[in-house]
């Protein structure tokens, strides 16, 4: 399978074999491009940016992020967690809505700043 690594700027074009007992890593110029390869054969991760509903006047939908790499398995089913938030109130940029994804320690954080359009 061809790659290319996105860990660092090289961009390195990766060959990643993988057989019963190992992964088999060419191409890469470091160490974090073969650790790079291994862990999205074995354990692909990602970094998820999407938007949750609220009742807030002036904000139908608000910007909301992961704060880590939760299993890329997981996606439609974080997908479908977000679908059914719905913040009632404003919230400053970095509020946690899930602390807990899927057993990760990665949390759910607003990253828009609410302003409170009562005042």
């Amino acid at each position: 399978m061809e790659m290319v690594c996105i860990v660092c700027p090289n961009s390195c074009r990766m060959t990643v074999e993988r057989t019963d007992e190992k992964v088999t890593v060419v191409g890469n110029k470091c160490k974090r491009g073969e650790s790079f390869a291994v862990n999205e054969l074995t354990n692909p991760m990602r970094s998820v940016t999407t938007c949750v509903k609220t009742t807030v006047v002036g904000y139908p939908v608000v910007s909301v992020k992961t704060d880590g790499e939760i299993p890329k398995s997981k996606i439609f089913e974080f997908m479908s967690l977000c679908d059914g938030i719905v913040i009632d109130k404003p919230l400053p940029i970095g509020s946690v809505l899930v602390d807990d994804l899927f057993g990760t320690g990665v949390k759910l954080v607003t990253t828009t700043e609410m302003e409170d359009t009562n005042e």
